[in-house]
């Protein structure tokens, strides 16, 4: 019981902290130019973010309850709806998995977007998007413009694809032959994702 009661008691000491870090600074005086602030380092390596949009890198680990969005995160976000600009490494949330901008790792979730970005690992989860991926979709749908892989599903979606697709409904618009059930496989010239 007293484990418990410790353990109880840090985490809401670390919830404390977050909650004064996340209150916002006042608003600038009418026909001031406001300037934007680079990303700073999370000052600790585990990040709890209780419905928090800061602008800040996280090297660690960080715990989203609800929500929590940031401009990066290297290593683990883990909790209901995570989203941030730049990912490397592995998100695990139930609802949603949202990377604006560059995502490297895996996602594992009900919806992975990597919506307007690039992708370079593993999406599994009912509903995956990516601009552009280089890896693996596996789910029952899976979306991207530009494939270089394999996707698994019941409905997968490609512009281009250099790779495979496996499941009921499978279609690579660019394609000779733009849908084929059960599998379809793309060999178009795509242009190079950095």
């Amino acid at each position: 019981m007293k484990k418990i009661l410790m353990a109880l008691s840090v985490v809401l000491a670390c919830a404390a902290v977050s909650a004064l870090d996340a209150t916002p600074p006042p608003a600038a005086p009418a026909g001031t130019v406001v300037t934007k602030t680079p990303a700073t380092k999370a000052s600790w390596p585990v990040w709890l973010a209780f419905n928090s949009a800061k602008d800040i890198d996280v090297v660690g680990f960080r715990f989203t309850l609800p929500y929590g969005r940031c401009e990066g995160v290297t290593g683990f976000d883990i909790g209901v709806y995570g989203s941030c600009r730049y990912f490397e490494g592995v998100q695990v949330n139930i609802l949603r998995n949202e990377v604006q901008d560059v995502m490297a790792g895996g996602q594992l979730g009900i919806y992975n977007s990597a919506g307007r970005a690039d992708c370079l690992g593993v999406q599994l989860g009912l509903f995956n998007e990516a601009r552009s991926i280089r890896g693996v979709q596996l789910g029952v749908i899976n979306l991207a413009d530009n494939l270089y892989g394999i996707q698994v599903g019941l409905i997968n979606r490609a512009e281009t694809a250099y790779g495979f697709q496996v499941g009921g409904v499978n279609v690579i618009r660019d394609s000779d032959l733009a849908f084929c059930p059960i599998v379809n496989i793309g060999f178009d010239k795509l242009t190079p994702v950095l």
